[in-house]
This record gives structure tokens, sequence and C-alpha cells, in this order.
């Protein structure tokens, strides 16, 4: 089963299927890929001395010691086809589409690693293979046995009795995400053009590619082909892993081919008949394809205008509508969504060849050097460039950090909410009041008088005229000269700006154009910042973290996302992970934001967390029984916690190591239907009390809307201890101020009183931690503050999520000594005797 049978099987001038490759790693790979040719099988496949041993298991691996799974060892193959993804084309051996499916590391079961290969060898070698799998679906232990009263290359693989087990596994309920896509494609003759017309399934043959995707592709069925959008990004890169193209300034826009070709917006809006040239080119296409591209109008130089495209009513002499495309979605009914990007690029390259038109282009690429494609754009006038990850896979209708845009010049998109009156020799309207909405709010982000040409000046006031109103659509005042009129928030126009200043306002917004692909509610700030990816992985030290779902909105009337929440937790952990060190942690999780009531968890299933996070198994009076509690380490255990919907965290009062005695003493202020004066008052009258005993306090806003104060023990004393200390100076401050605090628990025994709340200091009760994000409006934080800030100017609102990193840089750190020195409470007790 030598390279020479793979060699002697292929011809490389029509399969790009590797021929070589070597190992520079001391580990040794293996992998698992779903090959579906004639029949569906899955190829597993293990490193040894510089080639792949290869076997074809029909029915896949399994991870259920039950299941003994026919193994047909075939030839080697080359070290490098561990990497390979694509279609066999038609006429080759193996036609078919080839994924991976899963892929790591693997060893022998020698307790010395130096053994490997050649304990590896033996087992071959007596049919008896042995080894431990270290993948993303495969882990643990299996056995590969030779079946030697079979044919000769017939094995069986088997899953060992381990930790890893699982029972009734199947392999295709457990299709990796990239994948899915192709989970019935079978047809293998796209790497070559021109292609066969026809799809056969198992119903009849079929013509169109749309009805093909449906017929063929039960994991994509219903699942649209919406563009994949990129995330704005502040400075570009060099890397050989990503390529880089030209950013165009059009109409984004989905292309199908054949008898039933149509432009499709990004905004689902049919562009056919507006660019019916275009749509009459991809209807000469014999192939079936779904094409993703950029409409521009070009002049004779090959500079493009954004303004020309929406004003565009046929080619002239001096302007010419092309379709530049740079990625290939579906061919002759296959869904290459799941496929790597060079490879969809190869096979788009080899199509648009075919096609050989003047107006539907490929969009060229260069590998690894972005920064010199960007000198390029700025000398070429272009508006940017688009850098994307090689390998990255196509995530319809998702904005990615594996697509990144880098612009030369601000753009933002922007709603058009009203004009002002026209001035001068100015016709229909003077300038236009521009907004955004991030949230159920409208905000209001500056006018825009320039930009304007004649013709395009007419044409939208024809389009603002009918959609007048009476209601002015934001609730902050507009500084206005002359007079304006408002109108219904539905179009939306992109502009060029110098920056936003610091009330959120564009400076020297200049009109770029109407932008009829996108709907009004879909318009938010576009900064590095704000314009986030829907998911993204991070790298916290050396654990990696999948973040999700992060531009759903947390705070609906603000407009806040979930990537803001993440973004300040992971900005703020150096503060807030030392609260948090081997605390047992509640989490109240709430997954839809803060219009959701959520719901507390504080007991994990430990199979399904991540390696890093730590857990203990500590009782719980509230669950009477014990459970597992997360413990909070580091900045990766925090985040993760934020990603599951924590907008608060919040940790014990006292580490798992000595879970009966609390490292503070707490005392919770809070106001009820009183002035917020009441509640400074009570803090200072409890500085006052404490400094009687001779114990330090520190102070910080409980981000709701009271005060926290804390007292460090160093759990020096157990929690009944410390609660009977809490409730005699909760009693001694009510004491010394009693027409304005209450130590009533009944909320109607102490109306229009500050509470003090000293039952906190019992096991098991949480107190949001310093710096931790509240649900409440604005995203306010509890905030750690100096004494001297503890004022009647004081206001719970000026902590928030957007103001809180500056504000740690620039003032000296008010906890800094919280942890200095443990107080003795007994001995303040005594003090006070005296």
């Amino acid at each position: 089963m030598s390279l020479l049978d793979y060699f002697r099987k292929r011809d490389f001038k029509k399969t790009a299927e590797p021929k070589s490759g070597k190992s520079k790693t001391k580990t040794l790979s293996f992998v698992v890929q779903r090959h579906h040719a004639s029949h569906l099988h899955y190829d597993f496949r293990l490193e040894l001395d510089g080639v792949l041993k290869s076997w074809a298991v029909p029915k896949g691996p399994s991870m259920d010691p039950n299941d003994k799974r026919l193994a047909m060892m075939v030839e080697d193959h080359p070290y490098d086809y561990r990497n390979f993804e694509g279609v066999i084309p038609q006429g080759n051996y193996g036609a078919g589409v080839v994924l991976i499916w899963d892929k790591g590391t693997y060893t022998s079961l020698a307790e010395n690693r130096e053994d490997d290969v050649k304990t590896l060898r033996a087992g071959l070698k007596s049919g008896n293979l042995k080894f431990r799998l270290k993948g993303e679906i495969l882990k643990g232990e299996f056995a590969l046995v030779k079946l030697h009263n079979a044919e000769d290359n017939s094995w069986l693989l088997i899953k060992h009795n381990d930790e890893f087990a699982q029972r009734h596994f199947n392999s295709e309920d457990l299709v990796p995400e990239k994948i899915k896509a192709l989970k019935n494609n079978k047809h293998g003759e796209a790497t070559t053009l021109p292609l066969s017309k026809k799809i056969k399934t198992k119903e009849k043959n079929v013509e169109d590619g749309e009805a093909a995707i449906a017929a063929d592709n039960e994991a994509t069925a219903g699942k649209p082909y919406t563009p994949m959008m990129a995330k704005l990004a502040p400075k570009v890169f060099d890397s050989d892993d990503w390529i880089f193209e030209r950013k165009l300034d059009g109409y984004r826009a989905i292309g199908y081919t054949g008898s039933k070709a149509r432009l499709i917006s990004r905004n689902d809006i049919d562009f056919s008949k507006d660019y019916s040239k275009i749509v009459d080119e991809l209807k000469s296409v014999p192939q079936k394809a779904i094409l993703d591209g950029e409409l521009v109008i070009e002049d004779k130089s090959g500079k493009s205008s954004f303004q020309d495209i929406q004003q565009y009513e046929g080619d002239t002499r001096e302007l010419k509508l092309k379709y530049y495309v740079f990625d290939l979605l579906n061919f002759d009914g296959h869904d290459l969504r799941g496929m790597e990007l060079v490879r969809r690029k190869e096979l788009l390259k080899s199509l648009l060849k075919s096609i050989d038109s003047k107006d539907i282009i490929y969009n060229d690429h260069i590998e690894g050097k972005g920064t010199v494609y960007l000198e390029k754009a700025k000398k070429e006038g272009w508006e940017g460039i688009i850098g994307k990850d090689s390998h990255s896979y196509y995530n319809s209708g998702k904005r990615t950090d594996h697509w990144l845009k880098f612009k030369l010049q601000n753009s933002q998109e922007a709603i058009i909410c009203g004009y002002t009156a026209p001035e001068g020799s100015r016709k229909y309207f003077g300038s236009l009041i521009l907004g955004i909405k991030p949230g159920d709010k409208m905000q209001y982000i500056g006018n825009c008088g320039t930009g304007f040409n004649e013709a395009g000046i007419k044409e939208l006031y024809e389009k603002m005229h009918p959609l007048e109103t009476d209601k002015k659509p934001f609730e902050e005042k507009i500084i206005r000269r002359n007079k304006i009129t408002w109108i219904k928030p539905k179009l939306v126009c992109e502009v060029w700006y110098a920056e936003w200043t610091a009330d959120k306002h564009l400076r020297h917004p200049v009109f770029k154009g109407l932008r009829m692909d996108k709907k009004s509610e879909k318009v938010i700030m576009e900064t590095p910042d704000t314009q986030l990816a829907d998911e993204e992985v991070i790298t916290i030290g050396r654990k990696n973290l999948k973040v999700t779902h992060l531009n759903k909105v947390f705070w609906k009337e603000e407009g806040i996302t979930k990537g803001q929440l993440i973004n300040y937790y992971r900005d703020m952990a150096d503060w807030i992970v030392p609260y948090l060190k081997d605390k047992p942690i509640s989490m109240r999780r709430q997954p839809n934001g803060t219009g959701d009531p959520g719901f507390f968890q504080k007991d994990t299933d430990t199979a399904h967390l991540p390696d890093f996070i730590k857990t203990e198994s500590l009782y719980s009076e509230s669950n009477d029984k014990h459970i597992h509690y997360i413990i909070g380490d580091g900045a990766a255990t925090l985040l993760y916690m934020v990603n599951l919907g924590c907008i608060e965290i919040n940790p014990w009062l006292s580490s798992y190591k000595t879970p009966e005695n609390p490292d503070y003493i707490v005392i919770d202020l809070d106001p009820h239907d009183v002035p917020f004066s009441y509640a400074v008052d009570a803090a200072l009258k409890t500085k006052e009390i404490f400094e009687r005993m001779k114990l330090e306090v520190f102070i910080k806003t409980s981000g709701s809307k009271g005060l926290h104060i804390y007292c460090y023990l160093g759990a020096k004393y157990d929690y009944d201890f410390v609660k009977m200390f809490a409730e005699y100076a909760a009693n001694l401050i009510h004491t010394e101020l009693p027409d304005t605090t209450s130590v009533e628990r009944s909320p109607a025994k102490r109306k229009n009183k500050v509470y003090i709340d000293f039952l906190q200091n019992r096991r098991g009760q949480t107190v949001a931690c310093p710096y931790s994000v509240r649900p409440r409006p604005g995203a306010t934080v509890s905030a750690p503050l100096k004494w001297s800030e503890v004022n009647y100017d004081l206001k719970l609102s000026d902590y928030t999520i957007f103001n809180m990193k500056d504000r740690v840089k620039k003032i000296n750190d008010p906890w800094k000594e919280l942890t200095n020195t443990k107080a003795d409470l007994k001995k303040a007790l005594e003090l006070l005797k005296k």
C-alpha cells in the first residue's frame, strides 16, 4: 500500500489532490475526511513514517465501544493530504466531495513517548494497532485490528471503553458546522470546467440551480444565500494566512446564473431590472452558480463613484456598469460555503475564465501583504481594502472577524430623518438631518449639507417629499437656523466624515449617496469599537474562548450590545479578577439582555465546561445538596461567564478553600423612594462608626440604587460572628440616623428609608463584585470610590462601561489598600465598650 499506488491512480493535471508533504513537528497527526464519492464513507488516516496510513471506514468512526466498524486499508497518502478539502472531478479516482470531519494528534499507548513510532510500527505489522487520539470529535483510546480470515486489507476500528466513550454514537449525527451544508452532496464534477448541465437527484434531473440546492442539500435548504460581512478594523497587517482584495464602491449583490438569473441585494431587494445588462450576462452562463460580488459604475480610467451607481440608467460613452465577483457560494447545486476561501476562489477564477465576460470580472487579490496593498489603494484612489482569512468558511448573513475592512476615509451609514429649507441658490433642501438607531431610540448625529450634485439633489428630494411627517424622531433638541421638515425614517444614506465628536456627532459629513440596499433598523455607529463580528474566538494567554451573538442588543433602549459588554469585561479583567479569585460564583444569566429577567444558575455540568474552568463541589443551602460551583480564576473564566449572558458578576464573600469564613464584612445601603443624599449620609455615618472602632472601610457604588461598604477580614471569623457584628453595626448606624434609615427587612415597615442590609453576610450570599456591570439603564458599573467622592454631587449614573477604563487609568485605585490589614472585630467591640 505504498505511495506508488497513490500516484498510479491519479492524474494531477485533473485533480487538485496533493502530491507530497513533510511533517515539520515531532507530534503525529491524524485526520478523518468525510468522502462522498460513489458511496458516502470516511477516510481514516494516521501519520507514520512520513506518510498517511489510510483506511476507508464505510459507517465512519464511532465513540461507542460496542461498535466494531469495518475499515478497509487503502494506499498510503502523502502527508499534505491531511489538509485536503475539495471536489475531486468526475472521471477521476475517488470523484466526489472531500471535507475534513475531524483532525488532531495521536500517540501510541506506550508510556514513553520516545517509543511511539516503534510501538506503532510493531502494532501495524502485527495487525493490532493501538493508539490514543486527541481530536475535536474523536478522543481517547482506539484499536485497529486486522481480520486475518477475510480479505488482506480488512480491519476493524474499535473504541476502547474509557472516559471518552459514548453510547449510541452516530457519525452522521455529529457533522461539524462547516460541512453541514454538504451533508448530502455527492457530485464531484465541480473542479473542471465546463461541467455537466444537469444534477441528478433521487427524484429527477434538475436544471435550475436553486431547485438543485433544495433537492440535493438538505442541510442548507431554507438558509438563504445572504452576504457574509466584514468587520471594520483599525490597522492593516501582513500575514501569510490572509489575502487582500480591493474594497469596491458600489452595491453588494448575490448573482444567480442560468435561465432564472437575477441579482439580489444584501437587503433582499431584486436588482435585476435596474441592472439588466449584468443579468443578461448571467443568463448566458451554462453552469448554475451563485456568486458574491459588487456592482459598480466605472469611468474610462477604471475609477468608480457611488453616486453614479444609484443614478444608473444605462451605459454611456464615459460610464460602464461592471460586476466584480469575489466569491463562489454554490456550483451546479453544490453548496461551497463549507469549503475554504482559497479553494472557492480557485473554482471561481476557473468559472469566470470560461465565461470570458468583459462585464463580469474576477476581483483579484494578493497574498499576505496587507500593508503594501493598502499603499497601492492610496495611490490609486480606492476606498480601501478587504482582508480575508484564506482558510475561512462563508458565514451567510454574519459579520465576522475572518473578513476585515480597512478604510482610507471614514464613512458612516445614516438614516435621513428630515431636511432644512434651502438657502441662496440651492434648490429643494439645504441639509439633511441624520440619525442612527442603535436601540429603541433614534440618536441625532448631525447635519449634512455638502456632496450633492445637481441631478442627485432633485432625485433625493423627490424620494423624501412623500415621507414628510409632523413627528420629530429625536427626543433631544436639534440646533436649527432654518425650518426643518421631518420625514419618516425610511431612507438610508452614506456619508464621508472627518471624525466622531465627544457627543457622538459627525464632524464635517459629506453626502456619498443613498443606500437603497440597507434597512434603516440596521444602521448603527461604524467604528472598530462598535462594529463587531457576530462571533469571535478570543485568546487569553494560552486559552481560546469562542464568544457568540456579539451584535445582540442587551440594552434595547440604548442599543448596547453583548459584544460591547464582553469588550468591557475584557478591558477590565485585570481589575476585576482579584475580587473573584477562588470565590464560588452564583450566575444570574440574562441571555436576551436586560429586558430578560433571566435565571440563576449555581450548579454546572462539569462535562460540558472548557478545560480551563475550575469547579468545586460545595454544599448549597438553597439546593440542599452539594453542587458544582464555578470558581473565579482568571480572565478566561470571567469572559466565559459573560458569554453565557452574565451581565453582573456575583461572587461569594468567602473562598472555596474557607467557605465558612468570609473575606469581607459588607454593609449594603439601599435607598427606597428617598433622595440619594440619605444614602450618602448613611455611608458617611458608617465610615464614622467603623473609625471609632479603628476599622478601615472602603466604599463602592452598587451600580444599581445604593452603596456597598466593605471591611477586609481575611477569613479570620466565621459567618455567624460576622453577621452578628454586621447587625450590631447596622443598629448603631440606625440609632444615630433614626429618621432616614431602617434595619427592617420588610419593605412595608421601612417606607421612605435607607435600608441598612446586613443579611448579605451569610454563607452563599453574593454581592456584585467591584467593577461589575449591572443590568440597569446606561450599563452602570459597581465602581470603587474614594471617600472624598462620597458627597451630595455623587451620581451612580456617572459610572458606566463607557468611562470606567479611562477612570482607572486617571485616578489612583481607591481600593488599593483594601487587603493590607485584616480587621480585628473583637478588639473593635472592646473599643466601642470603652
